[in-house]
């Protein structure tokens, strides 16, 4: 699924006369409403069908560009992709070779 190309504030902007809770459809038929760009709607459109409790749940669901909020170029992802790992996985997640001494412990 491709991610829409817009950012977390725009989405939020759109979303200013919200009453929460409020469930996807709502927020995607408020963007409309507000006169939100077409790739503001498409990011709404790709959350979870679940209800949202506040604007925080919906600016940490929304899918949009991945390095509109990260500030990466595409050598930066380039190196990132080169040490494995998906977008945004933190380091201590990332599978990293064993050193000969660690191998010697394991034994």
């Amino acid at each position: 699924m491709s991610t829409a190309r817009t950012s977390v504030p725009e989405v939020l902007d759109a979303l200013k006369d919200v009453t929460y809770p409020a469930d996807k459809d709502r927020l995607v038929s408020a963007a409309r409403q507000a006169g939100a760009s077409e790739e503001v709607v498409k990011a709404l459109g790709g959350m979870p069908a679940e209800e949202y409790t506040n604007r925080a749940d919906v600016a940490r669901s929304v899918r949009v560009d991945p390095d509109s909020d990260l500030g990466t170029d595409a050598t930066q992802r380039a190196e990132q992709a080169r040490h494995g790992g998906k977008p945004g996985l933190s380091q201590h997640l990332r599978e990293e070779p064993r050193t000969p001494i660690q191998e010697e412990f394991d034994r």
